[in-house]
């Protein structure tokens, strides 16, 4: 049920009202109409919050019909210092082919079938229907069973306006089995389900016991509803209570606990726009340029006293305590280098669009 109504406050499921957002090709691994070198080899043999207590090949290729995968963002138009930026939209999932970087890709995809390949083409093409605007996916052309996905932090949490990266791997046993989801930390713990090594718990990734209905089940569960639960049920408002350890939960300790998450936060901004993990170089670009200025005022509100993931403007404050004063160090210092980055990042995007609007005049 948890699921369920994630997946409706998402708007996920629904059909879509404009079809013009959703255009493209329908997406189709076992394709037999595959070029001489793009066809699909494949070995033959025939919730809740659940953080957890500890930390404890066969190449694979897919005739890519080359889809024009639209994405349902509009194009977007925003005042940044002095200039107009006017974006196309951006592919909220497409197919890729370079998975050097991917935390799975020296692992053997394993003895796969047939139906495990038409498996993972029916989550492709559930993904590329229902993704929510805030989540973006690339898949591999010559790697079927790995993904990767970018989820965008939600408004009115620590995370908000933060970019988290998860790299997938569906191991052949899949769907009996739950796909293994790696997390790009950093080196940085800012959530009790998201370990510094990069382990995700969930019960519906069957790395932390649950009921029978919140962990995987081969019939009901989908690589769409472990993105949406992580975005709904892990990145959220009060991650403190994540923990099931914690004995006394106090609000005031979920305060305390928002003001770290957010500094990590902003680290992970920083590592996301000196490294972008491949493919998502351009999504990373556009992205904090857009939220450049949403994201250092939230930082400047924060260190006066705002409380972290509450409006800037709604005149909520902390009651002074004595963690404040390392947090609002601790902040403005991750601020400057944030600061420098992104007006980095801001010369980089409108040098990019320049380019682009002078390449467009100079062939017309």
């Amino acid at each position: 049920m948890v699921l369920k109504k994630l997946l409706q406050l998402f708007g996920v499921g629904k059909k879509m009202k404009d079809d013009k957002k959703k255009k493209g090709k329908s997406i189709d691994p076992l394709s037999q109409g595959a070029a001489p070198n793009s066809t699909l080899n494949i070995l033959a043999n025939s919730s809740h919050l659940d953080p957890c207590s500890s930390e404890a090949g066969t190449a694979l290729s897919l005739h890519k019909h080359g889809p024009e995968f639209s994405s349902n963002i509009s194009t977007i138009k925003e005042v940044h210092g002095f200039e107009m930026v006017d974006y196309d939209p951006v592919n909220q999932f497409d197919v890729v082919q370079d998975y050097s970087d991917h935390h799975y890709a020296k692992t053997s995809p394993g003895n796969t079938t047939k139906d495990w390949a038409k498996t993972i083409q029916n989550e492709w093409k559930l993904l590329q229907r229902d993704l929510p605007e805030s989540i973006y996916v690339r898949v591999y052309e010559d790697r079927i069973d790995l993904i990767r996905a970018a989820i965008v932090g939600s408004a009115g949490t620590p995370y908000h306006d933060g970019l988290f990266f998860f790299d997938v791997h569906f191991p052949p046993e899949y769907p009996r089995s739950p796909p293994k989801v790696h997390y790009h930390s950093g080196g940085l713990r800012l959530n009790p389900n998201l370990y510094a090594s990069g382990k995700v718990c969930l019960s519906l990734l069957n790395t932390w016991p649950g009921s029978r209905s919140e962990k995987w089940g081969k019939s009901k569960s989908t690589m769409l509803q472990v993105l949406v639960s992580i975005q709904g049920l892990v990145l959220n408002a009060k991650p403190y209570f994540n923990e099931p350890a914690i004995l006394i939960r106090r609000e005031k300790h979920s305060l305390a606990y928002n003001q770290t998450t957010f500094v990590l936060s902003c680290k992970t901004m920083l590592y996301s726009l000196q490294k972008p993990p491949k493919h998502f170089e351009t999504i990373i670009m556009r992205h904090f340029h857009e939220r450049e200025r949403a994201i250092l005022e939230a930082c400047g509100a924060y260190a006066s006293g705002k409380i972290v993931g509450s409006s800037v403007k709604d005149g909520r404050t902390y009651t002074p305590n004595k963690c404040f004063g390392r947090f609002k160090e601790s902040l403005e210092a991750q601020t400057e280098l944030l600061a420098k980055e992104l007006a980095a990042n801001r010369i980089r995007a409108l040098e990019v669009k320049r380019d682009s609007t002078d390449e467009i005049v100079s062939t017309s």
